[in-house]
């Protein structure tokens, strides 16, 4: 196992994990962007799995979130308001009157603190931020703390841990694109995925969850039993058709399982199996990935990767009938998601 450090851009720092097996983990501090994941496919070629902007500069701006650690509150908070104990509270509006992904310069705006150490079983690299009170409208001095992990057994773990001295909403996420045919500039339209969920969040027109929960039963929702992206994609739902042409929808997960999601690429036989202590993730489909930004200079085929948003959903803000993302002082949110690369089929 073997940590590398490097300097990019005379200003920030870009650490990769390697395991024995030569699977490779690569983060820069600056929004603690994952930039390579690279693992091997049946033919035991090395490939990067996850999307990537072609400079480094481009993770200044990041407006596609690539690989980024997301918070206070990864999702968006209808019209940028919520209110706490009867308080209300006003955050950054930064798409439309809508909050998203923690605002201006929010987690993936940040340089992160990081240092790397070595254990028996695993090499990690403890990322800590502290967000302080009135941070984007947010409530509270705010610890946070984000562990990433690199086991030998081809597993990447992201540990996420913060606590505050004011009542405040928390829900922390990565928001790396994957794509399990590596650099070879296709889509994952043919990824098949098996999800253990059975109710979704209904979404409006901005793309704002409503609170209402339907059932994934026959629908191109339905990813219990396995299904390609292809279907949502192609589907005539409203709901399909709304978000672009896909999915960017808030999956709730069944609980009593041991896995949430897994991925498989006929072509690579690749596989990415999930597990999570979250109630559920944004499942989105890169839908939107193809249009041009002014921002970045690299261009993505639309559908390229997608994005396995663990986390809590910010819709319970106004929705109190979902699990709640509000942290008190003297509680600790402490969450998990593991990613195991494997081979199958």
């Amino acid at each position: 196992m073997e940590i590398i450090e490097q300097t990019v851009l005379d200003k920030w720092k870009l650490r990769t994990l390697i395991n024995d097996q030569n699977m490779r983990v690569s983060f820069l501090d600056y929004g603690g962007a994952i930039t390579e994941i690279i693992v091997p496919d049946k033919h035991g070629y090395m490939d990067n799995v996850v999307l990537h902007y072609n400079s480094y500069e481009e993770y200044e701006s990041n407006p596609f979130y690539m690989g980024a650690l997301i918070g206070r509150v990864a999702g968006r908070i209808a019209n940028a308001s919520f209110s706490i104990n009867g308080t209300p509270y006003q955050v950054t509006a930064n798409e439309g009157h809508h909050h998203l992904h923690g605002g201006i310069n929010g987690f993936s705006h940040v340089r992160w603190h990081v240092s790397t150490e070595q254990t028996e079983n695993d090499i990690r690299a403890i990322l800590t931020h502290t967000s302080p009170d009135g941070d984007n409208g947010y409530p509270g001095n705010v610890a946070v703390t984000v562990t990433y992990i690199l086991t030998n057994d081809n597993e990447f773990i992201i540990d996420y841990a913060a606590i505050t001295d004011k009542t405040t909403p928390i829900t922390l996420t990565n928001h790396s694109y994957f794509n399990l045919r590596g650099s070879k500039k296709q889509t994952i339209k043919q990824h098949y995925a098996k999800i253990a969920s059975s109710t979704c969040l209904e979404v409006n027109k901005a793309l704002i969850p409503t609170g209402k929960q339907f059932a994934t039963t026959h629908t191109p929702f339905d990813f219990q039993l396995g299904r390609q992206f292809n279907d949502g994609i192609y589907a005539k739902l409203e709901q399909n058709i709304i978000v672009g042409k896909g999915y960017d929808h808030y999956f709730c997960f069944d609980k009593g399982k041991d896995e949430q999601v897994c991925l498989y690429d006929k072509e690579t036989g690749r596989t990415l199996t999930v597990k999570t202590t979250q109630p559920g993730m944004v499942l989105y489909t890169g839908n939107y990935l193809h249009e041009k930004n002014e921002h970045t200079p690299t261009t993505f085929l639309r559908y390229q990767g997608v994005c396995i948003e663990t986390q809590g959903t910010p819709a319970s803000l106004e929705h109190k009938h979902l699990p709640s993302i509000i942290l008190a002082p003297g509680e600790a949110y402490q969450q998990r998601t593991a990613f195991c690369f494997g081979l199958g089929g």
